[in-house]
């Protein structure tokens, strides 16, 4: 980061004469060519006056950024077009959606921290959206919900041309099953057929469902329509955990289940999709790489009274089928992702629908750390940030080959990928590495040597 420096001039008072220029960090993904830029206007500002800190090259597609100097200043969402202000806010600063900010009212604090701090940081945070070409994805919040709790189903990637949006229970995007919609034009949502009272739909698309019951596990549908009326369907499995009801009034399930082995897969790596529950009296079962029974989606059907599997159209070469019901999947693709249905037909005739959810992650890459400079001073302020070029990470700080057990000089930024010490002292010397990793691989960054000098 570049850092500010005084300018005298004749005639200024001590704290006139203020240059302010500072580089932004895109934090998650390698910078891009041209870097955001922050403009001190005026240049030099008296005390009782006022200062833009005007942002330059800020990036089409920012999703939000941060203003900070020890603590938050102000948080603007450009999604909600909203501000949310930190605990460093003084009443005096106003941000705009240029990513720009107005601080009226100078006073000597201002500059004394401006001059302590060598800048006055302004970390943007470029969560840079995905390309158009990526779908809406789902995430259980927690992962696993006990009885009586409460559940967010997360929504990710939710296109920038958002015009309407739907939430169904179960994996069939059909009117009587709609528990809610939201209309992006109007801002305004309405509850479906399905809506129990207990759900809350939120502006971003995601679903909270409060005291969770065994009926509200399993599947639920997101269906998103664009203004260029392209739809696109995502789904989950909310799973409910009984094991602390010991008093629960619903019998052990006998429906067909399947259970994704393991439930997150690498590609390149097989899976298997085990059946609990199938039926004793079974004459037929279908696999479909779809939730609607279609020849197209087929991928085999065995009969019990000739033990015999006949392949379907969506048969890949890489899939084995078991007489248990399950069905392996080797040398998994990205595109092997999404749901999978099994039907199954007993001696009367009565047919059984289970789902699955196949969840296919690549390998993270290695990632790295910027810092502007490894020598520092005591009580100085120094930014590590750690890039990735891989979407979907969980970032983690290591220190001296130990997890970093952070103090209360030590901040994180949003999805931890900026770690900011201030003030620096002698103890903050040593070896920085960062850990990125998603459900199925992690790597560890090349250390960075961090160096603290006395004044």
């Amino acid at each position: 980061m570049e850092v500010s420096s005084l300018i005298p001039c004749k005639g200024c008072t001590p704290w006139q004469g203020l240059l302010l220029t500072a580089s932004l960090f895109t934090c998650g993904h390698p910078p891009h060519s041209a870097q955001p830029t922050i403009e001190s206007v005026p240049p030099r500002v008296a005390e009782g006056g006022s200062v833009l800190l005007l942002v330059h090259n800020l990036p089409e597609n920012l999703q939000a950024l941060y203003w900070t100097d020890i603590f938050k200043i102000a948080e603007y969402n450009r999604a909600t077009n909203s501000t949310i202000w930190g605990l460093a806010h003084s009443q005096r600063e106003m941000v705009y959606s240029n990513g720009s900010l107005l601080i009226e009212g100078i006073t000597e604090k201002d500059f004394k921290l401006l001059m302590h701090l060598s800048s006055l940081l302004a970390s943007l945070f470029t969560y840079g959206q995905p390309p158009h070409s990526a779908k809406p994805t789902i995430e259980s919040v927690p992962p696993s919900v006990a009885e009586g709790g409460s559940v967010l189903l997360l929504v990710h990637n939710l296109p920038e041309n958002l015009q309407a949006l739907y939430w169904y229970k179960g994996v069939i995007a059909h009117k009587k099953f709609e528990v809610a919609r939201h209309l992006r034009q109007i801002d305004s949502s309405l509850q479906g057929p399905a809506h129990s009272g207990r759900e809350a739909l939120f502006r971003n698309g995601s679903l909270l469902l409060h005291n969770v019951t065994l009926k509200d596990a399993g599947f639920y549908t997101l269906r998103t329509l664009t203004t260029d009326l392209k739809a696109e369907v995502a789904h989950v499995q909310l799973q409910v955990n009984t094991s602390v009801s010991t008093c629960s009034n619903y019998p052990t399930s006998t429906r067909v289940t399947i259970e994704s082995v393991p439930q997150y897969v690498a590609e390149g790596k097989s899976v298997l999709l085990l059946v609990h529950n199938l039926p004793e009296d079974l004459q037929e079962f279908y696999w479909y790489k779809s939730v609607h029974r279609t020849d197209i989606f087929e991928i085999a059907e065995y009969s019990k009274a000739t033990n015999s599997t006949l392949w379907g159209l969506a048969h890949s070469q890489r899939e084995i089928v078991y007489t248990n019901g399950s069905l392996l999947i080797e040398g998994i693709t990205e595109k092997d992702a999404g749901l999978y249905m099994l039907e199954t037909l007993n001696k009367d005739y009565k047919i059984e629908k289970a789902y699955v959810q196949l969840h296919v992650n690549k390998p993270v890459t290695q990632p790295f750390i910027r810092i502007i400079d490894t020598t520092v001073t005591v009580q100085s302020f120094v930014v590590l940030t750690c890039f990735s070029a891989d979407p979907g990470i969980s970032i983690h700080w290591i220190f001296n080959n130990q997890s970093l057990l952070l103090s209360n000089r030590m901040t994180l930024s949003p999805q931890n990928c900026q770690l900011s010490i201030y003030p620096v002292r002698m103890e903050d010397a040593g070896e920085y590495k960062c850990e990125v990793s998603n459900p199925v691989s992690s790597k560890t960054s090349l250390p960075v040597i961090l160096v603290v000098k006395n004044e």
